[in-house]
């Protein structure tokens, strides 16, 4: 594989709502991008949510060079390979399929091009099994929608090379993104566990009848989700250790914080319990439609992100004191 190839063409595989988002991510960054989706109308809907994006695209910041005309579309598969750079697959989360499509764009883009999924949970081993040359394949997992959202988790399988995970960091970076790479394979990657492990003790205190689904969500968005806008939660022990920082945390304030692990709960998704929290969200979300609560997330997304550049870094400088 051949090192710091320029991307200048991308070939995004799946046009539904994550592919759909990747695809304006890349136009917004001045690239020319070949979309393939055999659906019927993949197309006109691929354009149209390029379309209805732009505006928030617009608002982060185009590069030099956007524009929605540098968008084709075919449904060749083989034909938006055959000169792709890059290539974003996000086709949908079955492995049997994804392991015969990354068989098939294999053979099909250039041997020096990455080939990333969106996959959220499938394995890159699983995903190269099939491959000749599967030193190029990872994943490249968004979170959505990833024209807004910064962060991409990196992973490599058994046979990817260290310089494709290293290329697709460096271009995932390049265009605005916020790369973490997993230093190993495991179900889900990390985002999806921590949404998990959160998930699953709010269905627990929902099913224990502690509090409803609507006071559930304030709970996390009025309360530790604002903090974790701004800092992790490593860095707020820190903080929350006061002038002993972490080492005072782990010392004094862990402990008990340890001491919950085990009464933490494993509930049950029971028919009835399924019933509550889709009665309880549909009563929170009231009169607004899916669009609708689309464009509240994007427009206090937007503002976030827009602090956040104000800022001047993407994280708080080191403390200067002893460690």
């Amino acid at each position: 594989m051949a090192r710091n190839k320029p991307v200048r063409r991308i070939a995004t595989i799946g046009a539904g709502v994550i592919g759909s988002s990747w695809t304006a991510q890349y136009l917004a960054r001045g690239l020319d991008v070949i979309a393939t989706d055999p659906a019927p109308n993949a197309e006109a809907n691929l354009r149209r949510f390029v379309d209805e994006a732009w505006p928030a695209l617009t608002e982060i910041g185009l590069s030099p060079g956007a524009s929605r005309d540098r968008l084709s579309f075919t449904t060749d598969m083989k034909q938006a390979l055959a000169q792709a750079d890059f290539v974003q697959e996000s086709a949908p989360e079955r492995p049997d399929l994804k392991i015969r499509l990354f068989a098939e764009m294999d053979q099909a883009a250039p041997v020096d091009s990455i080939i990333a999924s969106s996959s959220s949970s499938i394995t890159p081993t699983v995903l190269q099994s099939k491959c000749e040359h599967p030193a190029r394949v990872l994943v490249g997992h968004p979170i959505n929608p990833p024209h807004i959202m910064p962060l991409v988790e990196v992973v490599a399988g058994t046979k990817t090379s260290p310089e494709a995970i290293e290329q697709a960091i460096s271009f995932y970076d390049s265009i605005g993104k916020k790369a973490i790479r997993l230093h190993k394979e495991i179900a889900g990657h990390v985002v999806n566990r921590l949404q998990a492990a959160l998930y699953r003790e709010i269905v627990y205190l929902i099913e224990q009848g502690v509090l409803n689904v609507a006071d559930s969500d304030t709970a996390v968005c009025w309360g530790p989700g604002l903090r974790w806008a701004i800092m992790g939660p490593n860095l707020l022990w820190d903080l929350g250790g006061g002038h002993g920082g972490i080492r005072h945390f782990m010392d004094q304030l862990m402990p008990p914080m340890v001491a919950l692990w085990s009464s933490l709960g494993n509930p049950a998704l029971t028919p009835a319990l399924k019933q509550t929290i889709i009665d309880g969200v549909l009563e929170e979300a009231g009169d607004r439609s899916i669009g609708q609560l689309e464009q509240e997330r994007d427009a206090v997304l937007l503002g976030l992100l827009a602090l956040r550049a104000q800022s001047g870094r993407s994280s708080p400088e080191p403390a200067d004191r002893p460690h």
